[in-house]
């Protein structure tokens, strides 16, 4: 070897491990994107205002949602879906955001009041310092109502969310829901009984909302309004499914190639990478919890 070549050799091992660094704190490509198969909608065509119209504003197709000591705000797709991909793009606020949950999720608790179906994305605020932890969960004929039973997963995101837009989805379908982060699943919720699926149309919803008493390490940081406004931005909104209105044709979406529904093998090996590295807490794995309330964990 000359000595030519033998001095490039740190050099060589530098970018050897930075490159396996970056990797190691990076899914693995999950080789399909659900997100390029459905084509953006309109907030306005898609969506309305639920409440808090004041602390809405939409800048060159991204929308500002905005809780102070007044208000918080939240939309409303302005159909209901019996299955679908329901994303947006969303770029959340740095510094003090405890006590502040920005969501994007499927409901019909107004179909349904104390006795609904719930799946969500909350994006749990924080204090300085600290990431946000994004709280995925599905509550099934009212076990959101009254004695709640969640069945919650939450990671802590392998990027700054606060930076810059990132997409956020929900596939759902008749036999399981997957969360997707930028395209990489990162939760997949099978159905194993009719118990413990939710099987009603439900509309797709955003908001932004004060949930000082168990969002942010369970109540012990609350939201300060000296930090207000805590704004919150969506754009690239998709919903695309089976309305409740729709034909027994129409055909549920899939989150992968595959029509029956399912995930490949990559993108298997992807959600593995962030359920192994990136998540925090998962609801089957908590003992200290009544499991005859979930029994899909058992399985």
């Amino acid at each position: 070897m000359t000595n030519s070549l033998i001095s490039l050799l740190p050099i060589f091992h530098l970018l050897v491990l930075l490159g396996s660094s970056v990797n190691a704190y990076w899914p693995p490509s999950p080789g399909y994107w659900p997100s390029s198969k459905v084509g953006s909608l309109n907030f306005y065509k898609g969506f309305r205002n639920l409440w808090g119209p004041q602390h809405q504003r939409m800048d060159q197709n991204a929308l500002t949602i905005w809780l102070d000591r007044t208000s918080g705000s939240g939309f409303k797709s302005v159909k209901p879906f019996r299955s679908g991909y329901f994303g947006a793009s969303i770029k959340l606020q740095p510094g003090y955001t405890a006590g502040v949950i920005t969501s994007l999720y499927l409901s019909n608790n107004e179909a349904h009041p104390g006795f609904h179906d719930e799946v969500d994305i909350e994006f749990l605020g924080t204090t300085f310092g600290k990431p946000y932890t994004l709280q995925t969960n599905v509550y099934i004929r009212g076990s959101g109502d009254g004695k709640i039973i969640g069945r919650e997963m939450k990671f802590r995101l392998w990027f700054d969310p606060t930076s810059d837009f990132h997409h956020y989805a929900i596939l759902w379908n008749p036999r399981e829901i997957i969360f997707l982060v930028d395209d990489i699943p990162i939760r997949r919720y099978p159905k194993k009984s009719a118990a413990t699926f939710p099987l009603r149309p439900m509309w797709l919803y955003g908001s932004i909302w004060d949930a000082s008493s168990w969002a942010t390490e369970n109540g012990k940081y609350k939201a300060d309004y000296k930090y207000q406004p805590f704004t919150a931005k969506y754009t690239n909104f998709k919903a695309i499914g089976c309305t409740a209105y729709s034909s027994a044709r129409c055909h549920p979406l899939s989150a992968s190639p595959y029509r029956s529904g399912g995930l490949t093998r990559k993108q298997y090996q992807a959600m593995r990478w962030v359920q192994t590295h990136n998540m925090v807490y998962n609801y089957c794995k908590d003992y200290k919890r009544d499991h005859s309330l979930t029994p899909e964990c058992g399985r």
